[in-house]
């Protein structure tokens, strides 16, 4: 019976930890990120003063790095310590390629697909010439003195495809970690301590959206001036962080690992936007359904994976418990 006892408060005395280590790793990396964006970044957003466009830019990229920093001073504080069985940064390669294959080429294949599906319903939004592209290469041809024609203008964009699908995971993997070492890393393992598998994810999913709310309000993603704003941004940021979230949730749970999710993030913020490259000056895209993955036309494939793989999770989680 004592031994009944003690294990009980054991569990409790861990429950109340896992809580307490969640709650004081929200609180540092709302309160770190909505302050530096809020009185630093805001301020200077929009200014004509080149020195602190370049800031601004500076301090945004930066802010990916919030998350692991909180984790590591939510560790401090509650004097979790780092060994190699919670740190989440093993790269289990051994079984696990395909979850690998899943945020690299599958992730491409997703991109890809959105933005065809897209310009299959939008077809007037679509322009083969690229004159999108073609006005930011021209302006840059005008600072250079560079001239720059029509068929080199594809050749260099079919180039910078082809090193986006390739390239992008590694690219991205700094500040990719910097994120994905706190939310995946640390933040999902102890949400499925406190909840059942579906609800640790979609809640997760949501906090992760949230973050992103005054770089959404500053346009991010979604520009500014559009009707609902700035409340259908955040909404529509919400429903993406649920989306890839669940999908990198789910590899870093089958690999026990974030190395894949942070490849998977940094795949998606170097190439999800390559539909833009091919819409039409004439017509404008409408930015929350695509071409980028971020849309719901574009973001199509994701949003039907995540269900997928959400439900898989939720079958096995029950089938444990049988």
């Amino acid at each position: 019976m004592a031994e009944n006892n003690t294990e009980v408060v054991e569990k409790k005395e861990e429950k109340n930890q896992n809580i307490r280590q969640i709650v004081i790793y929200l609180l540092i990396t709302f309160v770190l990120t909505y302050g530096t964006e809020i009185f630093l970044i805001m301020p200077m957003v929009g200014s004509t003063d080149v020195n602190e466009a370049y800031a601004a830019q500076s301090l945004i990229a930066s802010i990916m790095f919030i998350p692991a920093i909180s984790a590591l001073i939510t560790r401090f504080i509650t004097k979790d310590r780092l060994i190699g069985s919670n740190l989440m940064l093993g790269l289990n390669l051994k079984g696990n390629m395909k979850y690998y294959g899943l945020v690299w080429f599958g992730f491409a294949f997703l991109i890809i697909l959105g933005a065809a599906l897209y310009f299959l319903i939008f077809p007037e939004h679509y322009d083969g010439n690229m004159g999108y592209v073609n006005v930011l290469l021209e302006a840059q041809a005008q600072n250079t003195g560079q001239v720059i024609t029509p068929e080199q203008m594809k050749q260099v964009m079919m180039q910078q495809i082809i090193m986006g699908i390739f390239l992008s995971p590694f690219l991205n993997i700094m500040n990719c970690l910097g994120e994905e070492w706190g939310w995946r890393g640390f933040l999902l393992p102890k949400m499925l301590k406190q909840f059942k598998v579906v609800p640790a994810i979609l809640i997760s999913g949501i906090i992760w959206g949230l973050w992103h709310a005054p770089l959404t309000v500053m346009g991010h993603n979604y520009g500014v001036g559009y009707r609902g704003y700035p409340v259908l941004g955040i909404f529509a940021m919400c429903i993406f962080c649920i989306t890839l979230g669940t999908i990198l949730s789910y590899v870093t749970i089958k690999t026990k690992s974030c190395i894949p999710a942070i490849l998977g993030h940094g795949m998606m913020n170097g190439f999800a936007s390559v539909g833009i490259y091919f819409t039409s000056l004439e017509n404008p895209y409408n930015v929350f359904l695509g071409p980028a993955a971020t849309g719901l036309i574009g973001g199509i494939g994701f949003i039907f994976t995540a269900a997928f793989l959400l439900y898989q999770l939720y079958k096995e989680e029950q089938m444990k418990k049988n």
